[in-house]
């Protein structure tokens, strides 16, 4: 879910073309390492060309151990609400719906979430980037 940024390609569910997300795959990645993850990669390219996404990925040894199902909880709920944290920001309301809704069924999960204006100030200043988002 979050392992993937690609603040220019539609896939993502990011509306504004932000640049100000495309970190969050190295925080994904961090947090997945610390987790339990067996290992973590961080990568460039993704199909939209070098240097408009980064990649993170992971892989985890699920030997049936209770500790392995252990990190793999924590890996998973740390990793699919970072993704739909990082699309909250980036005024996706699908996903500002789901975080919400998701912080109220887990209370010790806390989210900041975006503050929103009106389009007319912000599509100024991604004017270039989103010309290149399709629909």
């Amino acid at each position: 879910m979050s392992g993937t940024d690609s603040p220019y390609r539609e896939t993502s569910n990011i509306y504004d073309g932000s640049k100000f997300t495309a970190d969050m795959a190295i925080h994904n990645v961090i947090g997945d390492s610390f987790r339990g993850a067996t290992w973590v990669s961080i990568h460039n390219g993704g199909g939209v060309g070098w240097g408009e996404v980064i990649n993170g990925g992971f892989g985890m040894v699920l030997d049936g151990t209770a500790e392995a199902s252990n990190r793999l909880k924590s890996m998973l709920f740390f990793d699919v609400n970072n993704g739909i944290a990082r699309r909250s920001w980036a005024r996706n309301k699908e996903a500002m719906f789901a975080i919400k809704r998701e912080m109220e069924r887990t209370p010790s999960l806390h989210i900041n979430l975006p503050n929103l204006v009106e389009d007319h100030i912000v599509e100024p200043l991604f004017k270039t980037k989103t010309q290149k988002i399709k629909h």
